[in-house]
């Protein structure tokens, strides 16, 4: 089959690879129809996530049917259409118990395009499918449905949820990526009296605008300010981080307020300065995340009564086999790319 394969910093290719086989009862075997690409596939090609080893197949999010199930898997079967999540869970370990999946101690977490061959191929598989693929309802465009399998789960989970938005909140968002448009609409949810965006790019700002954000912000010109305004100097009741770059980490600290919440969703390559000579007396609470998925049921029924606009972040489609000028799109500022989503050709 052909794949899109790391092979090393800098380097990938589309290649062809063997096919993937079960290796465990529990696993299944997925024919990718839909996949996208993700911000993490740029820092893995960049970098700056080094357990990922040379030859393997990247991706984390699809779209497909079951073409084979091991004798373990009772919630799936052949020729189910299935989203394929970007987290594995054993389902057994202490962190699953708690439905912490990301932390599976079990051989699961985040390893598809990770620790084991992802989903950017004509063929993925899939550990621990019980808890890890889902059913999808015949309404359900690929399209939507693939953008479950990370991209919305972690915003809301890691983004919105773990910064504690309340009703009435000033929430500010840094990077209007798909991530940060992804952590705007899922806090709306939670009723804010604002949303304010901040990003460098006029058009991503103009397409938080289009997600639910009250007001914009280029980060050029010291959003801060305009923050400290909204909010009569308070500063922000929940910055969200959605980059992954010092600057917008340090950013985000200056904007929260005594008491306020600062939720890092961003993939961060670089040591981030942590000013607790500021922080320190600020009540301040910081929290990371890598995404549970457990909120993936809910915001799939979500997407099937078109309550989030999910796919409004796709900018660009192509077909499978021409991953390579996908990835070229969406890794470049100019194109104006969100969300690329590759589909296997109709028959």
């Amino acid at each position: 089959m052909k794949a899109f394969v790391f092979h090393g910093p800098g380097q990938s290719s589309w290649d062809e690879v063997p096919e993937p086989s079960v290796k465990d009862g529990a696993d299944v075997i997925v024919r990718v129809d839909s996949v996208t690409i993700c911000g993490t596939d740029l820092h893995i090609l960049k970098g700056d996530v080094p357990e990922v080893v040379p030859g393997t197949v990247l991706g984390h999010e699809a779209v497909g049917e079951v073409v084979e199930a091991g004798g373990d898997v009772h919630t799936v079967r052949p020729g189910d259409r299935v989203l394929v999540s970007c987290i594995s869970a054993c389902g057994r370990c202490r962190f699953c118990r708690e439905a912490r999946y990301g932390q599976c101690l079990g051989g699961g977490g985040w390893v598809l395009g990770h620790l084991i061959d992802g989903t950017q191929a004509e063929y993925v598989r899939v550990p621990f499918a019980d808890l890890s693929v889902h059913r999808l309802p015949g309404s359900l465009d690929s399209q939507d449905a693939v953008l479950l399998a990370d991209i919305f789960p972690t915003a809301y989970e890691v983004g919105v949820l773990n910064g504690r938005v309340r009703p009435g909140d000033t929430v500010v968002v840094v990077g209007a990526g798909p991530i940060g448009l992804a952590a705007i609409a899922t806090a709306r949810l939670f009723s804010p009296s604002r949303v304010v965006a901040v990003d460098l790019s006029r058009p991503r700002l103009e397409a938080a605008r289009r997600f639910g954000a009250d007001a914009v912000a280029d980060a050029a010109e010291d959003p801060v300010h305009l923050v400290q305004d909204l909010t009569e100097g308070l500063g922000a009741d929940v910055a969200i981080e959605a980059v992954g770059l010092p600057e917008t980490f340090e950013l985000c600290a200056r904007t929260v307020r005594p008491g306020g919440h600062i939720a890092n969703v961003g993939v961060h390559g670089k040591p981030a300065v942590l000013h607790l000579e500021d922080l320190w007396i600020k009540d301040v609470t910081i929290t990371t995340g890598l995404v549970d998925t457990f909120s993936t049921p809910m915001l799939m029924d979500m997407t099937a009564a078109r309550r989030l606009p999910t796919s409004s972040l796709v900018t660009h489609s192509f077909e499978l086999d021409r991953m390579e000028e996908a990835y070229e799109v969406f890794s470049a500022p100019e194109s104006g790319a969100l969300k690329v989503v590759l589909e296997r050709p109709a028959a």
